[in-house]
């Protein structure tokens, strides 16, 4: 049960409602009238909790479970313990994201200005916004209806950010426009200068000139990004970030990088200025991607890669500097052999 000190149930829900919201087939002979209290991890959910199994590393979890109902995939349905009522569905995951946030709904904050907040008279406040202790909205910025600004958060001059949006304590946001229903979590910095200097010449001088950086940060609808991530403004194109993009925590987003629509980029990932990448993008935690760079429709980056060549749509690379994933893959596994190590398993 989540602590009630900072999450509020809208439960308990039948199983009728949790059937429909998870889009999940009840199984057989179920009171579809019965309630479910709240969702629950499987070790800890009690009779009048539900759960839910996604991977097989955890049937043994499942057939020991006291959840009173549980959302599985057909596959592993069978393992289910008796008594337990199942919600089954190809994508449990998902289904159980949908139940998770009926049980846990996003609620709209109160309308309310802090009286400790710098708020400019040209500032253009939407219906039912929240403008936390310490925030400062500077000259001609434009918020729109029901956002929510957290605490000691700068807003610069000119910003403009959709409705619904949720923007965390200490974030500074500049030179941007921000879409419908955005999250940025604590600390994130948004539309700074870029790392951009024309080096000394001849070599050894201390005279790098500073290059003016003269874009905006655009980002979609839909974006959600993580605490203390960066985002660069551009030179003079802008950076672009599509609408539905996923941005992990400790993410570092260079000038004029242009990202595509739902893409996901995973945490302590640095894309460098003026890399393209295209719709839905997998980018795996630390990876690195050189600037001017190409990343085509659906492609996948494992953890650490080093990106240094263009990819193409739809490929999966791996290693650094990155290959595809199955030559490197296979290199490991050569590797393994001339090394002669013998033990499987977990490393030791």
């Amino acid at each position: 049960m989540a602590d009630p000190r900072f999450f509020s149930c809208a439960g308990p829900l039948t199983l009728r409602q949790i059937a429909d919201i998870a889009k999940a087939e009840l199984s057989r002979c179920a009171d579809e009238s019965r309630r479910i209290r709240d969702v629950a991890p499987l070790d800890r959910a009690e009779a009048d909790e539900i759960s839910f199994l996604d991977n097989k590393n955890y049937a043994a979890a499942f057939a020991a479970s006291k959840a009173g109902a549980c959302i599985v995939h057909p596959d592993l349905a069978p393992r289910a313990p008796e008594g337990m009522v199942l919600l089954v569905t190809d994508e449990p995951y998902r289904a159980y994201a949908r139940l998770a946030q009926a049980f846990y709904p996003m609620t709209t904050p109160a309308e309310t200005v802090h009286p400790s907040a710098y708020v400019d008279p040209t500032v253009r406040l939407g219906a039912g916004c929240r403008v936390d202790a310490g925030v400062v909205i500077a000259q001609g910025v434009e918020l729109g209806a029901r956002c929510h600004i957290g605490a000691n958060t700068v807003i610069g001059e000119g910003v403009v950010i959709g409705d619904d949006a949720r923007i965390g304590a200490n974030v500074t946001v500049q030179f941007s426009r921000v879409g419908a229903r955005a999250i940025v979590h604590p600390g994130a910095r948004i539309g700074q200068d870029g790392f951009g200097f024309a080096p000394a010449r001849p070599p050894g001088s201390l005279d790098h000139l500073k290059i003016p950086q003269l874009g905006r940060v655009l980002i979609g609808d839909d974006v959600e990004i993580g605490a203390n991530t960066t985002i660069d403004r551009g030179t003079g194109p802008d950076t672009m970030i599509g609408d539905g993009c996923k941005i992990d925590n400790l993410v570092q987003i260079g000038h004029n990088v242009q990202m595509g629509r739902g893409c996901f980029v995973v945490s302590q990932v640095g894309i460098s200025g003026s890399t393209k990448l295209g719709n839905y993008v997998v980018a795996g935690g630390q990876v690195g991607i050189a600037g001017h760079l190409t990343i085509g429709d659906g492609a996948r980056m494992a953890a650490q890669s080093g990106v240094m060549r263009d990819i193409a749509p739809g490929a999966t690379v791996a290693g650094s500097p990155a290959i595809a994933a199955k030559d490197f893959w296979r290199q490991v596994a050569r590797l393994g052999t001339l090394t002669k190590k013998k033990d499987k398993g977990s490393i030791r």
